[in-house]
């Protein structure tokens, strides 16, 4: 199965109450952090909820 790596490029200070919720779902707790997901639609939409404050490659 394909798999895609997120990694937090800004700040969550400031951002929603469920944005921060959803970087923390993801793995992600500081600027810089990446984690391995897999390449599935309910990744894809956490993804999208966040798409401002990460970047995404495939892997």
């Amino acid at each position: 199965m394909a798999q895609i790596k997120v990694t937090l490029k800004k700040s969550l200070i400031g951002s929603k109450k469920d944005q921060i919720a959803t970087a923390r779902a993801l793995g992600l707790t500081k600027i810089g952090s990446s984690s391995v997901q897999p390449d599935n639609k309910q990744t894809m939409g956490k993804v999208a909820k966040i798409n401002h404050l990460v970047e995404v490659c495939k892997i």
